[in-house]
């Protein structure tokens, strides 16, 4: 296993980390793709922390709460070995009260993922959403609280704006409270959206970034079909939320098989490998529903693309440039053309 530091921290965490999305205790809002119960999550834990994982993933929504105390189960007798990252933001029931990012909600929901994970303390507590009615600086000020208490030690934000995030740590730096150490983002070589604005915020605030679904929801596995995408016991039956074009995606696939191949590798470690190489990725979370899934992709930490590959997979996935990025670099092409022609003096 690799080991990184999380943003400018002094809390390293593995390179590779574990997500228990997929774990579940009777749960069916997520038929599809939590399908993990307890004797089946304490192996994958195992399997994870046997290869020197030390970064475990999970939310208060998922699976109303069980991956939480499915996840809690499986580390016990191992909690200073590991990193535990918890998430809070989402919608846990009917009441308006809870859901959202307002100070009555962080702290309740803080007290019953501690409960539900068997621990005295989070080692990273993450916003998993924006909220749009809660004031920002409630937010902040609560999470500053939870920090101060002893009850959460660093704090990352997920699935944010730029913009907003910029604002968050202006508002944290001006104001002395704790600040957000890294965001845990969606990325992919399907989903390059963050390389135009969140990951240049990010090497300016010096936060690190964790990543969600590599494999976007298992399409970059290679397992799937034009005909098995509406295949009610797969991931995309149950949520297809991911933007992109499915026969791009196929193409993609192909070109990552014929790459894997020549290197005695899957299409998820091509996937997981391409993520790995990018300098500004601190860890990458795998989600499993079967131990042979989880030790194929455990085997990306091993592969090391050429830069003629990587060159291939950039190429082929290029985001396309919006407004004003693609303005702004066109005139530093042009400033750069500028001085180039320029005669010496």
């Amino acid at each position: 296993m690799l080991y990184a530091r999380l943003g400018t921290t002094g809390l390293i965490v593995s390179r590779l980390s574990f997500g228990s999305m997929t774990f579940t205790d009777g749960d069916t809002s997520l038929a599809g793709l939590a399908k993990v119960g307890a004797g089946a999550a304490d192996t994958l834990v195992g399997r994870a922390l046997d290869a020197g994982v030390t970064l475990f993933d999970t939310a208060n929504n998922y699976s109303g709460g069980e991956a939480e105390r499915l996840l809690g189960r499986a580390l016990r007798g191992r909690r200073d070995e590991v990193v535990i990252a918890s998430k809070v933001g989402f919608r846990t029931g009917p009441g308006l009260t809870q859901s959202g990012l307002s100070r009555g909600n962080v702290l309740r929901s803080v007290e019953n993922t501690l409960r539900r994970l068997d621990t005295d303390h989070l080692d990273v507590y993450i916003a998993h959403r924006e909220d749009p009615w809660t004031p920002l600086e409630e937010t902040l000020a609560v999470f500053d609280e939870l920090v101060r208490s002893g009850k959460v030690r660093y704090l990352g934000f997920s699935n944010w704006s730029a913009w907003k995030v910029a604002a968050a740590v202006e508002h944290q730096r001006a104001n002395s409270l704790a600040q957000f150490t890294h965001g845990q983002m969606y990325y992919s070589l399907l989903g390059r959206d963050i390389e135009r604005d969140v990951i240049p915020m990010m090497a300016r605030y010096g936060l690190g970034l964790t990543v969600w679904s590599p494999l976007a929801f298992g399409f970059l596995s290679g397992k799937y079909t034009r005909a098995s995408l509406s295949d009610p016991d797969n991931r995309y039956a149950a949520m297809d939320m991911l933007p992109f074009d499915k026969d791009a995606g196929f193409a993609l696939v192909e070109r990552m098989r014929a790459i894997g191949e020549e290197r005695g590798a899957s299409v998820a470690q091509v996937a997981v490998a391409w993520l790995l190489s990018r300098p500004a990725v601190t860890s990458v979370t795998l989600g499993a529903s079967r131990p042979e899934q989880l030790e194929d992709t455990l085997g990306a930490i091993g592969l090391t693309l050429d830069a003629e590959s990587l060159a291939e997979l950039d190429a082929a996935t290029v985001p396309a440039p919006v407004y004003p990025n693609w303005y702004v670099a066109a005139l530093e092409d042009a400033d750069t053309a500028a001085a180039v022609a320029r005669p010496a003096a």
